[in-house]
């Protein structure tokens, strides 16, 4: 599983492109897509792949010119809607310019832009037409030979996005799938969308890329992607924050100690699993099973380090003697 985001930057933009490409490189997003709108934004582009740390996908709708030149200017792959590209007369133009450049073709179909045969159906689920679209677009690749597609087909719904990927992994299970929930909205709500049906669907071994859409700085994109994957068991980039919700028996302020935990732990890279807990019901016993941690009591807690009690240190200093250790141990 790769994960993906789209830059927010102008194309035409390269330095500004750029360095939001190489934040979003050190955050771990391993393929980075771009829109390219008109052709003045083909220069750009250009510099772009010529010096990004990370694969360029050319991001292109309507015009299947501004696919070619994409292709010829150093594209890693091209995302095209057939749907909205026009004639498939312009649609086999650029199947046969990403064959020269041999790169990749992301088929992408969305819920708001159907082919409008397909949209006027009353007899399809919205699933149903999704999937229907990809499998017309993908016989037509096929008919002309070019078969280095990846497939998405997204919609904001969570439940038709996980339907829609059930159906395509079942009937074109030969092509790589790329998912996600599009325009899932701002970071909350953007974010439990997508972890709801990403998740799902990640957890029953569909999809091979994924970009999870948000209203934010992409960097936030990346992040919740690695935290989800890192939930799941499936790779883990950054450390894991282990802590309990609090009740009445808590007797440190443990909200503030977890969040600023959670910050510090930002500029630690390596996947450790970290416990921050509150009393003695669960506390030793969940900071024994992390590879380090804290287990509070009255304005106090006790640091453990793989599984064994180190020393107790007072509520003030506990976040600092923490992070000494994670210092001198990982």
């Amino acid at each position: 599983m790769s994960v993906q985001s789209m830059c927010t930057t102008s194309t035409s933009d390269a330095p500004a492109t750029l360095s939001q490409i190489e934040g979003l490189a050190q955050a771990g997003c391993e393929i980075v897509r771009v829109a390219v709108p008109n052709a003045s934004a083909l220069e750009g582009f250009e510099a772009i792949c010529a010096s990004s740390p990370l694969p360029v996908v050319a991001d292109i709708h309507f015009d299947h010119e501004l696919a070619i030149g994409a292709a010829r200017r150093g594209a890693a792959a091209l995302r095209i809607n057939p749907g909205n590209i026009g004639s498939f007369e312009r649609v086999d133009a650029v199947i046969e310019a990403a064959k020269q450049a041999r790169i990749p073709i992301r088929i992408g179909v969305n819920a708001g832009s159907l082919d409008a045969d397909v949209d006027a159906r009353t007899d399809m689920s919205l699933s149903e037409k999704l999937v229907a679209s990809c499998e017309a677009f993908v016989r037509h690749f096929e008919e002309r030979g070019f078969a280095d597609v990846v497939l998405s087909a997204k919609a904001h719904s969570v439940p038709v996005t996980i339907q829609t990927y059930r159906m395509l992994s079942e009937r074109l299970p030969q092509y790589p799938l790329h998912v996600g929930v599009t325009e899932a909205g701002t970071l909350r709500q953007g974010t439990v969308k997508n972890c709801a049906a990403v998740g799902t669907l990640l957890e029953q071994g569909i999809g091979d890329t994924m970009r999870l859409s948000l209203t934010a700085d992409p960097v936030e994109e990346v992040d919740v992607a690695w935290e989800l994957l890192a939930a799941l068991g499936m790779r883990r980039l950054h450390p894991e924050l282990v802590s309990c919700p609090t009740c009445g028996r808590t007797q440190v302020d443990l909200i503030g100690m977890a969040q600023e935990v959670e910050r510090r732990l930002r500029d630690v890279k390596v996947p450790i699993s970290v416990a921050v807990m509150g009393c003695v019901v669960n506390g030793p016993g969940e900071a024994r099973d992390a590879d380090i941690g804290i287990a509070c009591g009255k304005g106090s807690g006790l640091i453990f380090v793989g599984g064994q009690p180190l020393r107790k240190v007072a509520e003030q200093d506990l976040v600092d003697e923490l992070f000494a250790e994670i210092g001198r141990r990982f």
